[in-house]
């Protein structure tokens, strides 16, 4: 289960490094140049508030919904607990792509540093190591 959530867990979040080092490099060598986006003073501070909702406020909400649905029974599969956990990764893992869009556009150094932590907080809390795995069992009780 740990092995399969890590490939996802992967398969989410190289597309959006990857994307960072292309961008630094093509403004490195002067290949892109964005000019100052329109809406910039809504903007910088829509994308923040998005990446803390998909950092911390959605991933706790669905968390909870889970929690709430299955209440009731004595036991959960783990079927349910791996769709759980891959919904899980969908959801937190859209924090890089939110703050790479800002470092595209080039937000001001607030808001960009906000979504790089929300990033960072996303990244490194939901990563699907064995331990968290054993955690999310023993609390779901999954047989």
């Amino acid at each position: 289960m740990a092995d399969a959530l890590r490939r996802i867990y992967f398969v989410l979040l190289i597309p959006a490094i990857l994307g960072f080092i292309g961008i630094s490099g093509a403004k490195a060598l002067n290949l892109i140049h964005i000019d100052q986006v329109t809406f910039m003073e809504l903007l910088a501070p829509l994308l923040l508030v998005l990446s803390v909702i998909f950092a911390v406020g959605l991933p706790v909400f669905f968390r909870a919904l889970f929690a709430h649905r299955v209440r009731e029974q004595k036991s959960v599969s783990e079927a349910d607990l791996l769709r759980f956990e891959r919904t899980f990764l969908y959801i937190a893992l859209v924090t890089p792509y939110l703050t790479l869009i800002g470092y595209l556009l080039e937000f001001p150094r607030f808001h960009l540093a906000g979504s790089v932590l929300m990033t960072l907080y996303a990244v490194y809390y939901y990563f699907p190591s064995q331990r968290r795995i054993r955690f999310e069992k023993r609390i779901f009780r999954v047989q």
